[in-house]
């Protein structure tokens, strides 16, 4: 019963958290509840090694700030450059979060995950992440997704008809426990982009670019094992993000009772 109650919970938050006014809010899939968990989840703190870019694993046109945490690319002429995250994971479900303008992108601006066998620069201008059979990546420009130097279509939606443009900021949900990617925008997750990613290997974040100048961060903001939290636990949480959507329309003394309960049982 409580496992129903939290899912249900899930949903309704999850109608109230999209935003109205995006116009990825369409293409928005209630997460599934783990996600939806590790979404409400506070970041971890400043200079977590997985928030940084790979300093070896990099291109030679893409150059790297101090904190490792932001590359930025050489203005070169028919080159496409990629780096990965200096750490991956192969287990448990995790968020990063990808800062990267959208004026700033140009063609063949693909973001996903790569195993260790991904090239990383190439001449002219092509998908790199997405270009071979280890790496999946969503072209940000068009919409299109790739994997093994092939288009699979666009996302999200199963196949918008339309190109959307993604914003700046984009959250990376890497599942390795069920082998999937997905993508969240603008408070909107977009379902799953890719499954059956391989549970041998480890999988890193990693982005290909084109566009000379470009500057893409890299922030790792939280993640879970493969246990579920216990249930109380989820209650509780489910519970208190419902509170606080619908506070004001709660009485006072309503209010104190039902934190209180929350708050005694946790």
């Amino acid at each position: 019963m409580g496992l129903i109650l939290c899912c249900w919970l899930s949903d309704r938050h999850h109608e109230k958290k999209t935003s109205p006014s995006s116009f990825f809010s369409q293409f928005s899939v209630a997460p599934p509840i783990r996600l939806a968990v590790l979404l409400d989840t506070p970041p971890v703190a400043h200079g977590n090694p997985r928030s940084q870019w790979s300093q070896t694993h990099i291109s030679p046109n893409l150059k790297m700030c101090p904190s490792g945490v932001c590359v930025s690319r050489d203005r070169v002429e028919q080159s496409s450059d990629a780096v990965r995250a200096a750490a991956g994971v192969a287990t448990g479900l995790h968020i990063w979060e990808v800062l990267w303008e959208a004026r700033h992108r140009g063609s063949h601006a693909l973001l996903g995950v790569s195993t260790r066998e991904c090239p990383l620069q190439a001449s002219g201008y092509t998908a790199l992440i997405g270009g071979n059979s280890r790496s999946w990546g969503w072209e940000l420009t068009t919409g299109q997704l790739w994997h093994d130097g092939k288009e699979l279509g666009r996302y999200p939606g199963g196949g918008a008809r339309e190109r959307l443009r993604a914003p700046d900021r984009i959250l990376l949900v890497v599942d390795a426990d069920a082998g999937t990617l997905g993508y969240v925008v603008d408070n909107c997750f977009l379902g799953i982009a890719f499954a059956s990613l391989p549970s041998e290997a480890e999988l890193f974040p990693a982005v290909s670019c084109v566009w000379g100048g470009a500057k893409i961060h890299l922030s790792y903001l939280c993640g879970m094992t493969r246990d579920p939290p216990p249930l109380q636990t989820l209650s509780a949480l489910c519970v208190c993000r419902a509170l606080r959507t619908h506070l004001d329309s709660i009485p006072p003394a309503a209010r104190r009772l039902l934190f209180n309960t929350i708050t005694s049982n946790t």
